[in-house]
């Protein structure tokens, strides 16, 4: 055989999230708690700019690459009042095709082959994975029993090949919000080992039990070693549009101009039409949507609640995740098989996320009704219940 994958390419973990859905397939009536989506779709403001962008014919032709003035400065607008964060002449906007496309060009910008980017475990497995394209290496840094971040282990971890570290509050996929202090202390860290401090916010408006989250981009100081992402996947049923933004130092926007411009040119803009609608309908909007996962994520807890000798559920009041730590023997991925065959409930292995030292399984809620979730963790509770006992 004279072609096959290359040995980079073979570095990289396949996507556990179209293993998992084919296994749905070929299993009808499979209630899914993997994937991380919500329920509902864009506001209507969204959906009324795509007349704005047909009124103009040159929307048809290519953008400027960092996103359409509008929408920066829209942005801008949202980052000053929510996030407490300042534009100027040190840090600069970039609008992106989503998240992941941010973090990308985070890793591209700020790396050289064989360079070392520290990720907390349990990971986001697309920034792993982004990380091993590059021809980077992961660093993992675990982190403590209830998935809180272990300063001293970061400190550790560092060495004179580390350019940056990761952080993602609230986090994906264990559903913990960083305390201020914590990020604070990271990115002081950052700052004075020289390194690059990544923060990963997409979900930021997906908290609970009045927790608050709280962008280290805030920090004063913080603007030429602090790297932050964003995607209006989550907060306004984004997913499929795919744009995103990160917020960058001065001194890296001509190397992420040169990566967009080659991977993308420019954002879709009619995509980034419907994003400014949908910032013009604000936080306001999340905030409704909010008060129904809420719910179900109660309904979760009950459930989950009442049958702690078969799985613990680590405290998180953020995004629409738990990480369910499962006592047993039985390996993840044989347990997901077998949960989705015998139960017609899906989840997704903690394996994926980094984890391989126990049966860890992340439960997603956010792209349920009510009566659907309550069904599906009613299955996997009788699921574990029979497998396990």
């Amino acid at each position: 055989m004279f072609y096959s994958e290359t040995a980079r390419m073979q570095a990289v973990q396949l996507p556990i999230i179209p293993v998992v859905a084919e296994l749905i397939r070929s299993c009808p009536g499979t209630i899914p708690l993997g994937q991380g989506v919500v329920s509902y779709g864009p506001p209507k403001q969204a959906i009324e700019q795509i007349s704005q962008f047909l009124a103009i014919p040159d929307n048809h032709k290519y953008q400027p690459v960092d996103g359409i003035v509008p929408l920066l400065d829209a942005i801008a607008t949202k980052l000053k009042s929510e996030n407490g964060i300042d534009i100027n002449d040190n840090r600069c906007i970039v609008v992106t095709a989503g998240g992941n496309m941010a973090f990308m060009n985070a890793v591209l910008a700020i790396t050289s082959p064989g360079d070392e980017i520290i990720l907390l475990t349990p990971y986001y497995f697309n920034h792993e994975m982004a990380i091993a394209m590059a021809g980077c290496t992961p660093v993992l840094v675990p982190t403590d029993e209830n998935y809180q971040i272990c300063l001293d282990k970061i400190e550790q971890a560092i060495t004179d090949k580390t350019r940056a570290v990761v952080t993602i509050s609230p986090n994906n996929p264990t559903g913990v919000v960083y305390p201020k202090a914590t990020l604070e202390a990271v990115n002081r860290l950052c700052y004075d080992r020289h390194l690059y401090h990544i923060s990963d916010e997409a979900y930021e408006y997906f908290t609970y039990n009045g927790v608050q989250h709280f962008s280290p981009g805030a920090i004063p100081n913080s603007s030429d070693h602090t790297i932050l992402l964003y995607s209006l996947s989550k907060a306004y049923g984004f997913a499929s549009w795919r744009i995103g933004y990160m917020v960058i130092p001065q001194h890296l926007f001509l190397s992420v101009n040169k990566i967009q411009d080659t991977i993308l040119i420019c954002p879709p803009v009619i995509s980034q039409y419907a994003a400014l609608g949908a910032l013009q309908a604000g936080i306001s909007y999340c905030r409704e949507q909010l008060q129904t996962i809420a719910k179900v994520r109660e309904k979760c807890l009950d459930q989950l609640y009442s049958i702690p000798d078969l799985c613990t559920v680590p405290p998180a009041d953020g995004a629409f995740y738990f990480l369910l730590k499962v006592h047993t023997k039985i390996g993840a991925i044989e347990l997901v098989e077998r949960l989705i065959k015998e139960h017609r409930v899906a989840l997704i292995p903690g394996t994926t996320f980094g984890i391989d030292d126990g049966c860890y399984l992340r439960l997603a809620y956010g792209a349920l009704q009510e009566d659907t979730a309550i069904e599906g963790i009613g299955r996997l509770v009788e699921g574990l219940q029979k497998i396990l006992v």
